[in-house]
């Protein structure tokens, strides 16, 4: 299956229109090697708030009401959620045939007020990748140039703040962990850019738990919806009909044949994120220290008689996993008794531990398998 989890074709699009990029299982895999691999000292340290950060959402109680036959839910919710979603714009220097360069937009998503009295905005990594200037178009028409507080690749995360605040909306956050599926939720955002700012789609939960072989996005359990999500819908707000924000509208489904499949990153598993970018500046994440090869795939292994996993090629000197025992050369194939068939199975399998946590792990090696004892590491965003 492909899967687009709207990032540009830089080269063919007229500003604040999106074309659609379909993500290859190479270049998949290629993430999952960045998102378990690279090494602490790679990344710059970054000043830490003085306190941590209490975010300021929208009201505290639900807007929507039932009135009888007069009731219409999705209305109020795009009148009271609309407010709070934003057009973002990412600026790159681009050079021209005649030499001229300066800076071009190159991009465009959406995102969502988290807190209105500091001008924090969630949005999507992939909106803002690259960006030398980035800019948020309000709903009140004002278009404010924004600095980059944090952006996380491995969750496909980023917030970034305006420093205008003034008659600021801030949405509501509410539990994704109590989704049912057939739950009806509306989806905001800026599809194809600000001229369809604000767009409301409609749908259901059609399923919960569900995995991508997307860097980032394969992080988390996603929510799957059929309400519709376009390019530059990502980084807007999955709301369900208490008008809380449930999820991050993040990818859908390009296979040709196939509709009404999008996916959004739950709200509760990415506050923990959310709320790193905001105090530090970056997010904190465990590791091995290993190096995966994206070409080991389950078919080859097949044909090898091993069984599937993550294939390490290199293992950081004096890294948790060379502290354990773990070599080039071995088969990942288990963390903690879960099944590894991939290097995105493995970043998703230790996504759910925090630094310094011990994992038992499974590795296959001389047609033997063993298990060996890991304290993770702690790898940083940059």
């Amino acid at each position: 299956m492909s899967f687009n989890n709207d990032r540009d074709d830089y080269a063919k699009r007229r500003p604040r229109y999106f074309s659609t990029i379909v993500v290859s299982l190479i270049s998949a895999l290629l993430g999952g090697v960045m998102a378990v691999a690279l090494i602490p000292s790679l990344y710059g340290k970054q000043s830490a708030a003085t306190s941590p950060v209490v975010l300021n959402g929208g009201p505290t109680t639900p807007i929507i009401q039932t009135d009888g036959a007069t009731n219409f839910p999705v209305a109020q919710i795009a009148k009271a959620t609309g407010p709070a979603v934003v057009g973002i714009a990412n600026f790159q220097a681009k050079g021209t045939a005649f030499g001229g360069g300066g800076l071009a937009e190159v991009g465009s998503g959406s995102g969502f007020i988290i807190d209105a009295q500091h001008g924090y905005i969630v949005t999507n990594n992939h909106v803002v990748a690259g960006a030398e200037k980035i800019v948020v178009s309000l709903a009140d028409g004002r278009n404010i140039t924004a600095k980059l507080v944090g952006a996380d690749d491995r969750t496909d995360l980023a917030v970034v703040q305006i420093a205008d605040t003034k008659n600021l909306t801030a949405t509501q956050q509410g539990d994704s962990t109590k989704l049912q599926v057939g739950e009806p939720v509306v989806a905001i955002g800026n599809p194809g850019g600000q001229e369809f700012a604000r767009s409301v789609t409609t749908g259901v939960v059609s399923a919960t738990n569900r995995i991508l072989d997307i860097p980032g996005e394969a992080s988390f359990n996603l929510i799957q919806t059929d309400a519709a999500i376009n390019p530059g819908n990502s980084g807007g707000p999955l709301v369900n009909y208490q008008g809380q924000v449930i999820g991050i509208n993040s990818a859908k489904n390009q296979e040709t044949g196939f509709e009404g499949m999008g996916f959004a990153i739950p709200v509760s598993d990415a506050l923990p994120t959310i709320k790193q970018l905001i105090e530090k500046g970056y997010a904190s994440h465990p590791g091995l220290n290993v190096q995966i090869d994206p070409r080991y795939t389950a078919e080859y292994a097949s044909q090898k008689g091993w069984p599937a996993g993550a294939y390490v090629s290199k293992v950081t000197p004096g890294g948790p996993a060379a502290r354990a025992g773990i070599q080039a050369g071995d088969i990942l194939t288990k963390i903690n008794s879960e099944e590894i068939k991939s290097s995105l199975e493995l970043t998703h399998e230790l996504f759910k531990y925090k630094p310094a946590d011990k994992v038992t792990v499974t590795i296959f090696r001389n047609n033997k398998t063993q298990d060996v004892s890991v304290i993770l590491a702690e790898i940083k965003s940059q």
